[in-house]
Order: structure tokens, then C-alpha cells, then sequence
């Protein structure tokens, strides 16, 4: 699999940075045109998003090295080369959630609500953001035949991919950005209705991005490690434990979400 993108004399472009970029980019157009739709103010939007990108990434890559430390004490300028992978999610979930708190915090602005608003292109930039995982034969699950994968009816080149070394494995990447296109879906339908509790949307979030990711690691074959244990599985258990006292609270509070409440000081 090609993990290059795209090449013009020095500059190279890897699969794997452009879509994380174009996640970040879809996830700002959408809630953009959100905030413009409802009124809501632009700057503060724009102001979030430049920070909260950078942050995000450098949230994900120290979580990622925290964990494979033995990989890279030898070569720590390694560290920066985020192009060739290592970008753990529930690094970068931590490191925006922290921001995020302290942002609203600042300008006085309700942080469930803004939560709420990108809950669901956070999930959809996840989706897109796991095809980089393809182009670099990571994340894929444990082996299997050919045969198997075409009864599932997944594309060509998809099985393709998961040639490696010699072997096909299971496309942990795919199931979980399929599975996240359908929470996205979700999420946005639920926000569509007329009359939503403030919390609900960002609180399936942790719960269906929780329950995904725990059945999914199951599979991984190349997961971070505690000890014996899967490090996503265990945070992916909080998540869905978070998500669910998160749900209770916002279904039981008369709390409501209304538009054009978001305003920049």
C-alpha cells in the first residue's frame, strides 16, 4: 500500500497526515456552518479551532509515546515523525476535553454546549482519521483468509490492503470507521429533533465511540499495552461508563438545548 499521498520534489505528503487534516478541516466546515446557521459567534469558533488542533495532536502523539516508550528512548527525534503513525485517539480526546474545559472556562461559555455541538464531527473525523491507519497496514485485527473477508463483502481493495507480510487480517480500521459513520449518523439525528436535554448529544458520543472501540480492540493486534491489559479497552470502559451517568444527568435535568446561546468575550 502506497503510504504517500502526494510528492512534489522535497515536499511529501502522506496519506496518513492528509486525512487527519482533512478530518480537522470537515469538522470545522460543519460546525461552521452550524454556528453561521444559528448565529452564533464565528470568532469564537475560529479561535477554538486554531488552538484546539495542534493541541489534539500533540495530545494523541504523547499518549502514543507514553505507551511504546521502548520504541523510541533510543531515537527520541523519532517523536516528531507523527507522518509514519502513532496517534493514540483517546490521547487526543483527553488532551481537547482539558482544553475545551479551560477554553470555555475563559470566555464563559457553556461547556457541555460546545461539547455537544462538536460531539459529532469529532466521531465523524474519527471515521475519516482511521483510513490513514490503511495507507500505513496499521491497526488491522488478527489473521484470516481471504475467503472470509470476501463473504463479509467488503471492498477490493480494502482486502487488498490487508495483505501483509504475506497474510490477510481483519480490517479493525474499517469496522471502526464504519461504525463511527453510523454514530455520526446517530448523533445527528438525535440533534435533529425539536427538542433535546443539553448533554444528550455529547454523552451518546462517549458511549457509542466506548462501546466501539472496546469490541474493536478485542480484535487489534497492535494495541498499546498496561501490563496485560489493552489501554483503549480500559479507557473505552470509563468512556461508556462516563457516557451513561453523563446521559442519566442530562435526561433528568430540564436543561434544554437552545440555539444561539454561544457568544465570545
Amino acid at each position: 500500500m502506497n503510504r504517500v499521498f502526494l510528492s512534489i520534489g522535497p515536499i511529501t505528503i502522506y496519506w496518513y497526515s492528509f486525512l487527519i487534516l482533512l478530518a480537522f478541516a470537515l469538522g470545522y466546515f460543519l460546525t461552521y456552518r452550524e454556528c453561521k446557521k444559528e448565529k452564533m459567534s464565528l470568532t469564537f469558533l475560529s479561535d477554538y479551532f486554531f488552538y484546539l488542533v495542534p493541541i489534539v495532536i500533540l495530545g494523541a502523539r504523547i499518549y502514543y509515546v507514553i505507551f511504546e516508550w521502548s520504541n523510541y528512548v533510543n531515537d527520541p527525534l523519532s517523536i516528531v515523525a507523527i507522518w509514519e503513525g502513532g496517534l493514540a485517539i483517546h490521547g487526543g480526546l483527553i488532551a481537547g476535553i482539558l482544553f475545551t474545559l479551560y477554553y470555555t472556562k475563559k470566555h464563559h461559555v457553556s461547556v457541555i454546549k460546545l461539547l455537544d455541538m462538536v460531539s459529532p464531527v469529532v466521531i465523524l473525523g474519527q471515521a475519516i482519521g482511521r483510513w490513514g491507519n490503511f495507507f500505513n497496514g496499521e491497526a488491522y485485527g488478527p489473521e484470516v483468509l481471504r475467503s472470509v473477508l470476501e463473504g463479509y463483502h467488503l471492498p477490493t481493495f480494502v482486502i487488498d490492503g490487508m495483505y501483509i507480510g504475506g497474510t490477510y487480517y481483519h480490517p479493525t480500521f474499517f469496522y471502526e470507521s464504519i461504525a463511527c459513520l453510523i454514530g455520526f449518523i446517530l448523533i445527528l439525528w438525535i440533534r435533529s429533533r425539536k427538542k433535546v436535554h443539553l448533554g444528550v448529544s455529547s454523552s451518546l458520543y462517549f458511549c457509542i465511540y466506548g462501546a466501539t472501540r472496546f469490541f474493536i480492540e478485542a480484535l487489534r493486534q497492535d494495541s498499546l499495552m498496561l501490563g496485560g491489559l489493552k489501554v483503549a479497552q480500559l479507557v473505552s470502559v470509563l468512556m461508556v461508563l462516563v457516557g451513561l451517568a453523563w446521559l442519566n444527568f442530562a435526561i433528568r435535568s430540564d436543561k434544554y438545548y437552545h440555539r444561539k446561546e454561544i457568544v465570545y468575550e
